[in-house]
């Protein structure tokens, strides 16, 4: 049985391996009201994932330490793993499938574990971590469903409780589950007033599923970014915390997670992964009851690729308004390009991009089109170009925003 016991003793082992993140206000994020961020992608591995492993690990007999752990992932788990392991004399294998980005391969390799890549996807890589088990007797370190591993992630409730005392609600990223139990179970026994909110990406929403139909579900397929809680069925412990202690689980969309991200590296300079950005996505789209209440948004992890921060960056500019596609048709003929590009100029707005397409159309060779990206300021600058363009005879025929 999970205990609050089990908690404290996580966070106690923890203070040899884990920092205590910050909890900081978010002011220029959300101006009127009282917001927090809990940085625990600022935690050592880049995740909160290093708790649950490390306090796991530390738990094991003299036996299952001679004869190492095992594990599968592809991201923070592995991670977390592979240093709790490393720092207390214990052998560590973690199986990744293949196609895994090579820097997370090579992160968990630096934090000093084996890896053995399984060709496949993460469910053929589990699979070859369960023959490893069995052949050699080597533990298994389940990333979320597992009493240990819960425990070792409520401890971030109780330095949230530290931090900040007199909190009312508390905000959750939701993969597989055992965060938001080990943070949500450690609430509500010692503040039980504090409502504790989930928060799934829309492509992967097993655990809200799961919870409307009062048993576990397994999606057929998940898509999203955020590929850290893209998880299809949430564990047998973890959804039976969840029914219990959490009050509500919302789902946020990619383009709002993108948003969140952007936002987070403007406003407060934090570097989000998408599944660490999905509480702030909840509370910018307006989803969470924010005034008069002091909030916590837990930012769960920062270990996202940079090939796909920087698309994350240009979907969340698209969604803002600060930059758009526009297209017009045009006489074939020249000054049209320069005139394009002046009305662009003097609206405030800035070109980045230009594709001129000579091949007309069917109902006049002698037209071309021409596709302007550009930097705006939001979608009311973007129709007032369009109305200007409109205005000096241009005909917009493709708007891309």
């Amino acid at each position: 049985m999970l205990t609050l016991d089990n908690v404290y003793q996580a966070s106690f082992a923890l203070k040899k391996v884990a920092r205590m993140t910050d909890l900081i206000r978010a002011p220029k994020m959300f101006p009127d009201n009282e917001v927090y961020l809990k940085t625990e992608n600022l935690q050592n591995t880049g995740s909160f994932k290093l708790r649950g492993a490390y306090y796991k690990i530390s738990r094991l007999t003299d036996e299952q330490k001679a004869k190492g752990v095992i594990a599968c992932s592809a991201g923070n788990h592995a991670q977390g793993v592979a240093l709790a392991a490393s720092r207390q004399g214990i052998d560590a294998l973690i199986c990744i499938p293949e196609g895994a980005p090579i820097s997370k391969v090579e992160a968990t390799r630096a934090y000093g574990a084996r890896v053995e890549l399984v060709k496949g996807v993460y469910d053929d890589a589990y699979r070859r971590a369960l023959e490893i088990m069995e052949e050699s007797g080597r533990t298994m370190i389940h990333p979320f469903n597992d009493e240990d591993v819960i425990a070792g992630q409520g401890t971030v409730g109780l330095e949230i409780l530290e931090q900040l005392p007199d909190v009312d609600q508390v905000v959750v990223p939701v993969g597989g589950g055992g965060f938001i139990s080990g943070v949500a179970f450690t609430m509500k026994k010692l503040r039980p007033s504090v409502k504790v909110y989930g928060v799934q990406a829309s492509g992967a929403a097993s655990m809200l599923v799961s919870q409307e139909h009062h048993h576990i579900e397994t999606l057929p397929s998940v898509n999203t970014i955020a590929d850290g809680i893209a998880v299809k069925s949430p564990g047998d412990l973890t959804f039976s915390l969840t029914e219990q202690y959490v009050d509500d689980i919302l789902t946020v969309t990619d383009d709002e997670i993108a948003v969140a991200i952007l936002n987070m590296m403007e406003t407060q300079k934090l570097v989000s992964e998408g599944a660490g950005a999905v509480a702030v996505a909840a509370a910018l789209s307006g989803r969470l009851p924010l005034e008069g209440r002091k909030t916590a948004l837990i930012v769960s992890g920062g270990n996202i690729d940079v090939t796909i921060l920087s698309r994350v960056i240009d979907r969340a500019l698209i969604k803002e308004g600060r930059v758009a596609d526009i297209t017009v048709e045009l006489m074939d003929k020249p000054g049209q390009l320069l005139e394009v590009s002046s009305i662009v100029a003097e609206s405030g707005a800035n070109v980045i991009g230009v594709f001129h397409d000579k091949n007309g159309n069917e109902a006049n060779i002698n037209n071309c089109t021409l596709r302007v990206r550009m930097e705006t300021r939001n979608f009311e600058h973007i129709e007032e170009i369009r109305k200007r363009l409109a205005d000096a005879g241009f005909q917009i025929v493709r708007r891309m925003s």
